[in-house]
This record gives C-alpha cells, sequence and structure tokens, in this order.
C-alpha cells in the first residue's frame, strides 16, 4: 500500500517540483496554504492530525535573509517553531519528517566542504533560526531527514537566476561579488533526491528502515556568485531568441550587459553577514542512498533546457 505523504510549501522551488514527482510514491496530500497560519503551531498540528501521513515533507521556509535581520520574531515562527510543531505532530504519528535546511548554518571559515557533524556557527538570523529549527526535530524524538541544500535556484519564483537575467536587460555592467564559494542548485534536482530517498523510505518493510538523520543535498562541484552569473549569461545566449521563458524573463526586453566585474564582499554590503565558504560535502548521501547529484554547471544547462 503507498503511504500518505502531506507536502507543505508546495509553491516554493523545491516544493513546486515536489508537487509533481511525490504522486508517483504515495498519495499525495497537499493542504491549502489559506486553511492554516505556519505561525500556529496548533494549526499545523490539526494539519498533520487531519491528514494522517506517514511522511510529512516539509517545503515551506522563511528565506528573505536580509529581511530576517529585522523580522527575526517571522523568520523563528517560519523556520523554527514551525518544524518543531511538525516534529512533535511526526513523533505522535510515527511518521517520518522531511524537512529542508541550508548551508548558512555554517560559518565559512573552512576551506573544505562541510561534513554533517562539522561545528556549526551561523552568521546571520536566517542561518540561526534554521540551525534552531534542526535541534527541535532532533529533540523530539521523531523520524526525520534533515536535508541541507544551498543556494537553490529554479526557473520561477525569485532567485539569482531570474535576478541576473533581469538585470542583464536593464544594465551594461553587472558587479557581482566574486569571494563567495558554493554549489548553485538546481530546485529539481533537490526534490529528485528527495523523491529517491523517499521511494527506499515507502518501498521498506517495517523494521529495515533506511537511514535518517542529516544529509547534504548540493550540486556538484564549486564557484563563486561571479562565475555562476557569468555561466547563466553564456548559457542564456545558446536559447532561441523567440524563447517565451527568456522573454518573460527579461520582462520582453534583450540582453544589453556587456561586462560582468568581479568585487569583494565588502564592495556589496549586505544586512546579513554571508559564509565566505558554503561547499557542501555530499559523501554521506553517496554512501548511504548511492545518490550524487550532478555538476552546478550540467545542472544550470539542464534547468535552461528544460524550459
Amino acid at each position: 500500500m503507498k503511504p500518505r505523504i502531506l507536502l507543505i510549501g508546495s509553491t516554493g522551488q523545491v516544493g513546486h517540483e515536489l508537487a509533481s514527482m511525490l504522486p508517483r510514491i504515495g498519495e499525495l496530500v497537499v493542504p491549502d496554504r489559506t486553511a492554516f497560519d505556519l505561525s500556529r503551531p496548533s494549526d499545523i498540528a490539526q494539519i498533520i492530525q487531519d491528514a494522517q501521513p506517514r511522511i510529512i515533507v516539509n517545503a515551506a521556509a522563511y528565506t528573505a535573509v536580509d529581511l530576517a535581520e529585522k523580522e527575526p520574531e517571522k523568520a523563528r515562527a517560519i523556520n523554527t517553531d514551525a518544524p518543531a510543531a511538525m516534529a512533535v505532530a511526526a513523533a505522535e504519528l510515527n511518521a517520518l519528517l522531511v524537512h529542508y535546511s541550508t548551508d548558512y548554518v555554517f560559518d565559512g571559515s573552512k576551506e573544505s566542504p562541510y561534513a554533517e557533524d562539522d561545528p556549526t556557527n551561523p552568521l546571520n538570523v536566517y542561518g540561526q533560526t534554521k540551525l534552531d529549527g534542526e535541534i527541535a526535530i532532533r529533540n523530539s524524538g521523531s523520524r526525520h531527514l534533515i536535508l541541507r541544500t544551498a543556494w537553490v535556484y529554479a526557473t520561477r519564483g525569485k532567485n539569482f537566476l531570474l535576478t541576473i537575467l533581469r538585470l542583464a536587460s536593464q544594465r551594461e555592467e553587472l558587479r557581482i561579488v566574486s569571494d563567495q564559494f558554493g554549489a548553485p542548485t538546481w530546485a529539481r534536482e533537490i526534490a529528485r533526491a528527495t523523491s529517491s530517498m523517499l521511494e527506499r523510505h515507502a518501498a521498506t518493510a517495517a523494521g529495515d528502515t533506511p537511514p535518517t538523520g542529516t544529509f547534504h543535498v548540493t550540486a556538484g562541484g564549486t564557484t563563486n556568485w561571479h562565475a555562476f552569473a557569468t555561466a547563466i549569461l553564456e548559457e542564456a545566449a545558446k536559447l532561441p531568441s523567440a524563447n517565451p521563458w527568456l522573454n518573460a524573463a527579461l520582462s520582453g526586453g534583450s540582453i544589453v550587459a556587456k561586462r560582468i566585474s568581479p568585487i569583494s564582499t565588502v564592495d556589496y554590503p549586505t544586512p546579513a553577514r554571508r559564509p565566505a565558504y558554503s561547499v557542501l560535502s555530499n559523501e554521506r548521501l553517496t554512501q548511504n542512498y548511492r545518490l550524487q547529484l550532478p555538476e552546478w554547471r550540467d545542472q544550470l544547462k539542464a534547468a535552461l533546457g528544460s524550459i
């Protein structure tokens, strides 16, 4: 019998992709986002109790990193308190909770890819609320998969990919930070990896449970924001000029940017501090689930080739 899966946050970048993949694994339940408030634990508990899921996937998050510095209470409600309530409800039902976290739980002082057990030290409110959400889930006693990812983008929503294309249609020069390193990860690849993990959990007999805990799920390779922006415009230039998606991303205009100039973090101050190094090791994911996401440049090509 296929498991019932409750997906929270189906309108986000990863949630949107999950909504089309998870029905292959089980009976998908997607609550009306207007029917409950993520900042109210009682609403969350009721939604979960009504659905009686075997798997809960939380793809909802407060992701406005800079705004979180001004709205710490709102960020905490969604990134810490809501997952905590989900974990308690999951434990009561013996359901598996899947929750997404971030590279921003680390301070970026390391010079090699972060492992799941490396010391955490968030530099900003967003990262702290996501870390506190992780801790609450672990302390709940629920079965869980905490999937840390990084530099997430998609061909919809609000993200670096779409921002670069928009700016490239407005300015001849783009000035992009070149001293922050990470692995840009396509939302669809995160959803695919999640689905593969859940297929194992759905198919496994009781008493033979696949590994749970914290896993890093990011693209292979390393780059910086400047190089990523350069790659975006290079790949976009290969798309047909009449491509409807590209036309929409450029607001009906064309790419006028002639230069992408590298700048340092100090030249682009933001309310929230960012880690200088955000590369995550996916070795645990590969060892336990035999999953390895494609290199970041290959993901970008696939993302733009899918539209």
